[in-house]
């Protein structure tokens, strides 16, 4: 890859390409055949969105921003092969595509890493764009990502999305605190039912934040629990 050929990539580029969103949508066809939440376009949007928001703000480049909304798009085009080691072998989709659309190789290793290192069973944060991705992704629970029809089948990810009236992200600057707001209704999910499936997930959005110099807390149904 030349240098000569090497283009600064934009998100909007990314989020219309074909072939992006064509594995991102396979890959929620996959997991609605599993049983899992809903892992679309919609999903992708709402983390690239995030993700660009928490770089700004916590005083990083436009750069890194854009990379950051760059790589939460494409967090999730690993499942199109497989739920097992998505985040690898999203990385490695990634890593062919950015090169074929000609990004400068050192963006192409940061959105690499970002994507393969989003997933709590495997991955942590190393740089601000992979602790942006994490925090993005993580923290989006709502009720309309569970694509389990039948209520009386729902798995416990189901049952905490579904439980989930609210749920918001804030960065307070001036405090170096990123907060995680979320209400429960406590009559489908209670919050020991919220911390057996995320609690591996909030330890990741911890290290996060310290990789960002924040703190990460959580406040459910109005009670600070970290």
């Amino acid at each position: 890859m030349g240098k000569e050929k090497c283009r600064e990539i934009s998100f909007e580029e990314i989020r219309k390409n074909e072939e992006i969103n064509a594995l991102i949508e396979k890959g929620n066809e996959v997991l609605f055949a599993l049983g899992y939440t809903e892992h679309s376009k919609k999903h992708a949007a709402k983390v690239a969105e995030r993700a660009g928001e928490i770089v700004k703000k916590t005083g990083h480049s436009a750069r890194e921003a854009e990379l950051a909304r760059i790589a939460g798009y494409m967090h999730d085009i690993g499942n199109s092969v497989n739920r097992h080691d998505h985040a690898q072998s999203g990385a490695l989709l990634a890593w062919q595509i950015l090169r074929e659309l000609n990004m400068p190789l050192p963006e192409i290793l940061t959105v690499m890493t970002a994507i393969g290192n989003h997933d709590e069973e495997t991955g942590t944060a190393v740089d601000v764009v992979s602790a942006a991705l994490i925090l993005a992704d993580k923290t989006d629970v709502r009720r309309n990502r569970v694509q389990n029809p039948v209520p009386a089948n729902f798995d416990i990810h189901d049952r905490v999305n579904y439980a989930a009236l609210s749920s918001s992200l804030e960065i307070k600057e001036e405090k170096k605190v990123i907060q995680m707001k979320l209400e429960l209704d406590d009559s489908i999910c209670t919050l020991m039912d919220y911390f057996e499936i995320f609690l591996e997930r909030m330890l990741l959005c911890r290290r996060a934040c310290e990789v960002l110099g924040y703190q990460f807390k959580l406040v459910a149904n109005g009670s600070k629990l970290c």
